[in-house]
């Protein structure tokens, strides 16, 4: 299941905070900071798609991720790979590496990991 745009830029403040009270989320945001009905609107859908839940204190609420960031991200660039690339890990990293403003650092820096992992199979 995929998350929206909003939903993700939620997602992302929680990922990075761990565990959040309404207010911690809202603070999290930059100006101008959306309502907080909105933001409850998103957990609550979120909660319902299984990536948010939440530990009851009294009437406060702490909310946390059920999805790893890695895990999401992981299913995303799959999921492009497979419904952009043909399903062809060689096409998507052939078009990122054409069309992306990549500095030449950059690029040795990925053939580096790319090596060290041919090297562990």
């Amino acid at each position: 299941m995929q998350l929206s745009k909003t939903e993700e830029q939620l997602m992302q403040h929680l990922w990075k905070l761990e565990n959040a009270f309404m207010k911690d989320l809202l603070d999290a945001y930059p100006d101008p900071k959306p309502a907080t009905t909105t933001v409850a609107t998103l957990l609550k859908r979120m909660i319902g798609k299984g990536f948010v839940n939440y530990k009851l204190y009294g009437k406060s609420r702490e909310y946390y991720p059920l999805v790893k960031k890695e895990d999401y991200f992981s299913k995303h660039v799959n999921g492009l790979i497979k419904n952009f690339f043909n399903d062809s890990a060689t096409q998507f990293a052939s078009f990122f590496t054409r069309k992306t403003d990549l500095t030449l650092e950059e690029l040795e820096e990925l053939k580096s990991i790319i090596d060290k992992q041919i090297k562990s199979k």
